[in-house]
């Protein structure tokens, strides 16, 4: 049976005023404060993944933790940070309740802060 939700994310630089393509993205599903490793994606042109990161028979109520690799994409724009970088990997830890719906959950990043919220 399908649910009909997914589970989607971009990542917008505000340093530089673009999408932050090329990002590491990996979600875990967080289970008695285990994290369980759910997939490994990468940011486009446009900084959203290719797929929705759930969907279908994937997207199932729980908590999740989406785990952005920013450092290593503001060092390949050749940023300089210091060692190590103030943010480097940015968790975000959510719940999904309601199957059905669209979780979607941008990052704005810059090299010495960040934001996030459910958007639409």
């Amino acid at each position: 049976m399908s649910t009909g939700g997914r589970l989607t994310t971009h990542v917008l630089d505000t340093t530089h005023g673009r999408p932050g393509a090329g990002i590491a993205v990996t979600l875990y599903r967080v289970e008695a404060e285990q994290r369980i490793w759910v997939l490994d994606a990468r940011t486009n042109a446009d900084g959203r993944c290719d797929v929705p990161l759930l969907a279908g028979e994937t997207m199932k109520p729980g908590c999740y933790e989406l785990v952005f690799k920013v450092g290593a994409y503001f060092r390949a724009l050749g940023v300089a940070l210091d060692e190590p970088a103030f943010l480097d990997v940015i968790p975000i830890r959510f719940a999904i309740s309601a199957a059905e719906q669209h979780y979607h959950v941008p990052l704005l990043v810059s090299p010495y802060g960040y934001s996030t919220y459910r958007g639409s």
